[in-house]
């Protein structure tokens, strides 16, 4: 089994649809002031990295736009992949995929499939937590698991394909709790590092990543010493980078990987635009996904007519998308009216 150096730097991704609350989950992990940190404003469109100390460890947590809605053009698609496997080169120790607790999870499943598509069965099965966000729409003293088994068996059917694995850093509570549930994030990170039983992420495309940054760093190295190749210098690759500190090759670093380009992602392949899901900010469809959900829960007598209710909610939504929601909602009916005959029993 492979184990992590404790003086070792974790490496995360943080994944999601916009206004899912990714921002708020980065600020949390590395405890950033951000001044927008309580709120759940738009997401920047590029990938961004940052380094800090969180729980006693080095952290980097990169954080990647939208990639995986229908509002993501083929050729953005690819920038924005590219860029996070550059920068989260040689490979993460986990992806934290960013999941509100009170909106369908048909755009999220769609990301896990694309996680599997892109890095193997094992980057969701082994690699990836679910990092659940907006809790604060459960009801006062409603655990998490609660809702999730009761209410939403769409969300925990996320939880099932990446080995069971959730968290969320939200808190009621002061800063000392929230630096717990960090610590307790990291913790499930190791443990899913030494489980998996390798140190990360390997596959073909972050190893294409990692030779190519390589290939920039040693470029720019080269052109900053002023150092040009010639047949009587005959100098070797690793001779550019003697005499270059640490600090300046992280820094040289961090310029190649943002320089690397598209890798070889087939996203027109791997993105049929017919399942794809909109990363808009809730709007009337939300609202009305809660009110729905809201009136589910009040009307638990009802429940015996689950399939009804299910197919009404795809006929009003319409399309493909409507029928998914439909499903999700009579399931959840169905798993209510399970729940509620055992209890009888």
């Amino acid at each position: 089994m492979a184990a992590l150096d404790s003086h070792s730097e974790l490496k995360l991704v943080v994944l999601g649809r916009a206004w899912t609350g990714k921002r708020p989950a980065v600020c949390t992990i590395l405890d950033l002031q951000d001044s927008e940190r309580g709120t759940d404003v738009q997401d920047s469109q590029e990938c961004s990295k940052h380094r800090g100390e969180a729980a006693d460890r080095q952290v980097m947590v990169v954080s990647s736009p939208d990639w995986f809605s229908s509002d993501c053009d083929s050729d953005d698609r690819r920038k924005h992949i590219s860029s996070f496997i550059a920068l989260s080169s040689p490979g993460p120790h986990a992806f934290l995929l960013c999941v509100p607790v009170n909106q369908p999870a048909v755009g999220e499943a769609k990301a896990l499939d694309v996680l599997q598509t892109l890095f193997g069965p094992s980057a969701v099965s082994s690699n990836t937590i679910i990092l659940f966000t907006h809790t604060e729409e459960l009801d006062e003293g409603e655990q998490l698991e609660e809702y999730l088994v009761t209410w939403r068996k769409d969300l925990r059917a996320l939880v099932e394909r990446c080995g069971d694995r959730y968290h969320t850093l939200e808190t009621r509570g002061g800063e000392p709790e929230e630096r717990k549930v960090v610590e307790e994030l990291l913790e499930k990170v190791e443990k899913m590092v030494k489980e998996s039983g390798t140190q990360h992420l390997n596959c073909p495309l972050y190893q294409e990543a990692e030779e190519r940054v390589r290939a920039r760093q040693l470029e720019i190295v080269r052109q900053r010493r002023g150092e040009e190749l010639d047949d009587q210098a005959s100098p070797t690759d690793s001779q550019p980078e003697e005499n270059v500190t640490d600090e300046e090759m992280e820094r040289v670093r961090e310029e190649a990987e943002r320089s690397v380009g598209d890798l070889n992602v087939d996203v027109d392949s791997i993105f049929p635009s017919t399942i794809m899901t909109s990363s808009h900010p809730p709007s009337f469809f939300w609202g009305l996904w809660e009110k729905l959900t809201g009136w589910m829960k009040w009307a638990s007598t009802l429940v015996r007519r689950e399939a009804l209710v299910g197919a009404l909610v795809g006929l009003f939504v319409g399309g493909p998308f409507g029928g998914m929601v439909g499903a999700t909602v009579g399931s959840v009916a169905t798993e209510v009216g399970r729940r509620k005959t055992q209890k009888t029993k």
